[in-house]
């Protein structure tokens, strides 16, 4: 008879036997066998004659097994559980004395062990077994979650349901909002996600690298309090996110990863260090040989006992990783220059020189299939590569090229292998990594044949740039792309130097109003999707095309091109001002502020007409929620910004009455997000000078008529990228 911690199993009445507690994966036991189906369940042959049993969550299947064999209070750890066993006085332990002799083994040393009854471990709950469990229900509305989880697919219809289950189980404890971002996978991963009807799936719209899926997913996540990073295919063990936010919690971390197994359930040696010329010379020598060797001889942290408690590292594989919500919006997007691989190791990298950690926490434990995202010799080939783009982005000439001698070194003495062969020779030939695996949209004749729309530009005295901007984008009116200039109340020629390019309609306006110029275009354009363009930015055919394109595709309502600020000859108090706003992630999500802003068909039936207000592109961002809007990667609008304070304080107090007028309270998350990025010096003077500006803008003043301007701005000239 016997009883597990309190519980009275089929309400049975046994003897107290067994209390267990779930804890990690990171030793295993190597003598008498015992049986367990679940997290609450241990049953030794002497409740074999009881037959299967069931708690209120798990069934207990019939062991069969002989006796457990262990002495009292002994603790071993099993699959993700600890077990205390503890025997009534109706059993017969083993001798104290030899069992205490006995070795416990870390699961990473357990390979090949003698197991008692010739066979491999049994199936265990952390991997997902097919043993009943309670399911939980992700969110599917927009209110704030605990957890985010972002999952970026391609090709993984085989593995996404066992992700999914598995997260399902923690979705009984915490809020949960799940993200796929699909990056136009044809084995059918998206019909597979369709079938969970509380996920959110974002079709990215090509094959387009994990870092802008994950930019993707992030950007749909909605109100969440952290983001969690994992492969498709990944299985969650239950208790991992409470591991994770424990961590993140108690010691403050920006990011905590957890311990990562293996299918066999030993431990995956997914620590590293940050990379260095000599742990790249010392990687190169002795590769997974001499594991134990210092650590400035070697990026991977191959020291066993390392695994087993929680401390800062300096980065770890990317299969799964907790994200403070504040952090990713002080850290930024993902560096999409990296398609795979090192993608993580510069995320990481940023959130450490942000002046956050990064936490490895053993408690919670993530099971991945190593290689079953897919590999060939082109993706091992970007490997290394890409580990020379890291080393270029963060460090000088001199150093990358010597990092890059290590990695050649790297590939070489291991040539004999023909995976090695592909990325040596394409480590040896720069001119070889733009055919390596990158970036593909989607890009179908049909959709290409079909793209038509119409931009608008509304102009009041632009006669010293709407010219710069109709040169960019006379290619356009030969295509099915309408242009139509929405000049009003002109004093300067606007009119005429629109008109003098070819298949533009031009609109001369009596009335100085910018919401109604851009009322009477709309009502005489006939394409769709529109793109909104301010006369004064500088913006190129293939942003117009691209932010057209995605609209076309319906998955957003609204979308704008990213946006640098063209900063030469501005005023250092300017700059500074500049510096601190591009800390500020929200503003970088939303739609205003680029001068360029596009709706779908769909999303322009949002509303009727433009009201009267000052600030039509916050107006319209207000509009649509985080999933519904989206920031196209294609070609960044130049924003020129004012030169002197006076021009700048100038936009800032039409811009305060902008938000006033609309009621549009962000002034105290901005101010959060201001704080949280100072990190030095240089960014508490920057931050500083924004609260400044901000404050002296808001000031009261007489009543404003008219429309504050920026004059110093307003210079024709060449299209020229931002100094940021």
């Amino acid at each position: 008879m016997c009883q597990i911690g309190s519980e009275h199993w089929s309400g049975q009445d046994f003897g107290p036997l067994c209390d267990l507690i779930a804890v990690p994966n990171d030793v295993a036991y190597p003598g008498p066998r015992l049986d367990y189906a679940g997290p609450r369940g241990l049953l030794c042959d002497s409740c074999r004659e009881h037959g299967p049993v069931t708690t209120d969550r798990y069934t207990m299947s019939k062991p069969g097994w002989a006796t457990l064999g262990l002495g009292a209070n002994t603790w071993l750890r099993s699959g993700a559980l600890v077990e205390r066993v503890m025997f009534s006085a109706g059993f017969d332990p083993v001798d104290q004395e030899a069992l205490e002799q006995r070795q416990i083994l870390p699961a990473a040393q357990r390979r090949g062990a003698p197991d008692p009854d010739g066979r491999r471990d049994r199936e265990r709950p952390v991997s997902g077994s097919a043993l009943p469990q309670s399911q939980g229900q992700f969110i599917e509305d927009d209110g704030p979650v605990d957890v985010a989880v972002l999952v970026v697919t391609y090709q993984s219809a085989k593995h996404i349901d066992g992700l999914l289950d598995s997260l399902r189980r923690e979705a009984l404890a915490h809020r949960i909002r799940v993200v796929v971002a699909d990056n136009s996978s044809t084995d059918g991963t998206l019909e597979a996600v369709a079938r969970h009807r509380d996920v959110r799936a974002v079709p990215t719209g090509g094959n387009l690298g994990y870092s802008a899926g994950l930019n993707l997913a992030a950007r749909a996540a909605g109100n969440a309090g952290t983001l969690f990073v994992l492969n498709p295919d990944a299985r969650v063990a239950e208790g991992c996110i409470a591991a994770l936010r424990s961590r993140m919690q108690s010691s403050g971390a920006g990011v905590v990863v957890p311990r990562i197994v293996d299918d066999e359930g030993s431990t995956y040696v997914s620590i590293r260090r940050e990379p260095t010329l000599l742990r790249a010379l010392g990687d190169a020598a002795f590769g997974s040989r001499w594991a134990t060797r210092p650590g400035r001889l070697s990026e991977i942290e191959g020291r066993l006992e390392t695994y087993e408690s929680a401390h800062p590292i300096d980065w770890a594989t990317g299969a799964a990783l907790l994200v403070d919500r504040e952090v990713a919006a002080a850290v930024g997007d993902w560096d999409e220059r990296f398609f795979l691989y090192s993608e993580e190791t510069d995320y990481l990298r940023r959130v450490r020189e942000a002046g956050y950690t990064v936490w490895y926490e053993p408690e919670a434990i993530v099971e991945h299939s190593q290689g079953g995202s897919g590999s060939s010799a082109q993706l091992d080939a970007l490997m290394a590569v890409n580990r020379v783009r890291y080393m270029a982005k963060h460090h000088g000439p001199m150093q990358t090229a010597l990092f890059r001698g290590a990695v050649i070194l790297h590939e070489a003495v291991r040539s004999s292998r023909p995976d090695h062969r592909v990325a040596l020779r394409a480590v040896l030939s720069r001119a070889s990594w733009p055919a390596l695996p990158h970036a593909q949209p989607d890009q179908t004749e049909s959709v290409i044949g079909a793209l038509n729309g119409t931009v608008i530009i509304p102009a009041h005295n632009e006669g010293r740039t709407i010219g710069r901007l109709l040169s960019a984008l006379a290619p356009l009116a030969a295509e099915s792309v309408d242009i139509i200039v929405a000049a009003n109340g002109c004093s300067d020629d606007t009119v005429a130097v629109a008109r003098s390019t070819q298949g533009i309609v031009v609109l001369d306006l009596a009335v100085p109003s910018k919401t109604k110029a851009l009322n009477v275009a709309d009502a005489t354009a006939t394409r769709s999707p529109r793109l909104y363009v301010d006369a004064d930015v500088e913006i190129t055919p293939k942003a117009v095309r691209d932010t057209l394109a995605l609209l076309a595709h319906g998955e957003f309502l609204a979308a704008r091109p990213p946006y640098r600020w063209h900063l030469d000859g501005v005023a250092w108090p300017v700059r500074a001002y500049y510096r601190a706003r591009s800390r500020v992630a929200s503003a970088h999500a939303a739609l205003w502020g680029a001068g360029v802003y596009g709706l779908s068909v769909e999303g322009r039936t949002r509303f009727t007409r433009f009201p009267d207000v000052v600030a039509d592109d916050l107006y319209v961002d207000r509009l649509f929620d985080a999933t519904e809007k989206y920031v196209v990667e294609t070609d960044p609008v130049v924003v020129r910004v004012p030169r002197t304070t006076h021009e700048l304080l100038q936009i800032l107090r039409r811009q305060a009455r902008g938000s006033k007028e609309l009621r549009s309270g962000t002034a105290g998350s901005t101010l959060r997000e201001l704080l949280a990025s100072v990190r030095g010096p240089l960014s508490l003077f920057d931050a500083a000078t924004y609260a400044g500006f901000a404050l002296v803008s808001r000031w009261p003043r007489r009543v404003v008529t008219a429309w504050e301007r920026d004059e110093s701005s307003r210079t024709p000239g060449p299209i020229h990228e931002a100094d940021q």
